[in-house]
């Protein structure tokens, strides 16, 4: 008996019925107004050095595609120079290059912490480290978000009931969806005190913190027992992760990582935009610095303004609580020609839907104040 197309789809019907019930259905939208969503930071995204690059290595004979895996044919010399630099920008011993900061993530969770270990996870660390633990070998607990006792006492209580094997701390060090900061200097002497592993997701702190852009975790990268993730989508303005860490665990992932090794490796054009973006960072550092006070500016006028956020980094959170109402709140600033997205559960707990406004270099001063004397007309006539 034939079954009909409606009965295949028909758990998958209930399932998006359901979300739209919740105010959690999500569609794809274009892009349109001004950027007050996106993640390229330094706006290096079409930043005309790193165009130039592309161009150049095109002409110079630069394959669009690797062709295979990294242990095949895949291994370019763009990787490998990539490699090379970015270990010589970040001060670490080595780096590699995969083709995106999620499956870096989801790369390393799943091989290098073994059976017998465990993983402590901050609460509002992102998905991909949440599916990586979740496949992986190792044991994980979930924490108290950017709580340093909770992680203490995570490892304590799992030691006293007879775990031996190896503790991975796994952070971000600035967090996606609130825009707050982990202690890692904290969490730095707690992996040293218990002989733990700490990885941190440095995906929206690279190029923005740090001398030069080198991110919140420069003072760790030298060490044995720290592990770094700094993806390249975001204020790098291109695509890929490179993890930063040492010979031992570098080589450890060549030969032990499935995402690395049976996966085509990232185009060698992308390895060619990344490292032009490290040297940009080197050579012109007002980036950052303009960056910093466009900043400074948003949570200034937000105050004088009366609105709140919990954050004083460029991701900047508004909280609204209800999911319908934060969409609605996004379309009205849509229409008004501001690109902002709301955010609902599950990317963010239950009761925190929001708006996220994100700071980069593609807007100004002038933008930025249009867009808070908007936020504050907009809510201020929703509470009335």
């Amino acid at each position: 008996m034939k079954t009909s197309h409606a009965a295949h789809n028909s758990d998958y019907v209930a399932a998006l019925y359901a979300l739209k019930e919740a105010d959690r259905l999500r569609s794809l939208k274009p892009r349109a107004g001004i950027d007050f969503a996106s993640n390229d930071y330094l706006a290096l995204a079409t930043a005309p050095r790193i165009k130039n690059a592309i161009s150049t290595a095109l002409e110079a004979g630069t394959p669009i595609g690797a062709g295979g895996s990294r242990l095949l044919r895949g291994n370019c010399e763009e990787h490998e120079g990539l490699e090379a630099e970015a270990a010589k920008f970040f001060g670490a011993e080595t780096a590699l290059f995969f083709g995106g900061g999620y499956v870096a993530n989801f790369a390393v969770l799943t091989t290098l912490p073994q059976r017998g270990d465990l993983l402590v996870l901050d609460s509002l660390v992102h998905a991909s480290i949440h599916e990586g633990a979740r496949a992986g070998r190792a044991d994980f607990r979930i924490n108290v978000h950017n709580d340093p006792e909770s992680v203490e006492s995570t490892i304590s209580e799992w030691r006293a009931k007879g775990g031996v094997g190896r503790v991975w701390i796994v952070v971000e060090s600035l967090y996606s969806m609130d825009g707050d900061f982990a202690p890692l200097k904290d969490l730095a002497v707690i992996a040293e005190r218990h002989d733990a592993f700490l990885i941190i997701d440095e995906a929206h702190a690279t190029g923005v913190y740090g001398e030069h852009g080198r991110g919140l975790t420069a003072p760790y990268e030298r060490r044995e027992n720290v592990l770094v993730v700094h993806t390249c989508g975001k204020a790098l303005g291109a695509a890929g992760a490179l993890v930063t860490t040492t010979r031992v665990l570098r080589d450890f992932l060549v030969n032990r990582c499935r995402p690395f090794i049976f996966a085509t490796a990232p185009s060698p054009l992308m390895a060619v935009a990344v490292r032009e973006a490290l040297l940009i960072l080197r050579e012109e550092p007002e980036r950052q610095t303009r960056l910093a006070n466009l900043v400074a500016l948003t949570h200034q006028e937000i105050r004088a303004r009366g609105l709140r956020s919990p954050s004083d980094s460029q991701i900047v959170p508004y909280i609204v609580g209800d999911n319908a109402r934060a969409m609605r709140l996004a379309s009205a600033l849509q229409a008004r020609g501001f690109d902002i997205r709301g955010i609902r559960p599950p990317t963010v707990p239950e009761g925190t839907a929001r708006l996220r406004i994100s700071i980069t270099l593609n807007v100004g001063e002038d933008n930025i104040r249009s867009m808070l004397d908007t936020l504050k007309e907009v809510t201020t006539g929703w509470s009335q």
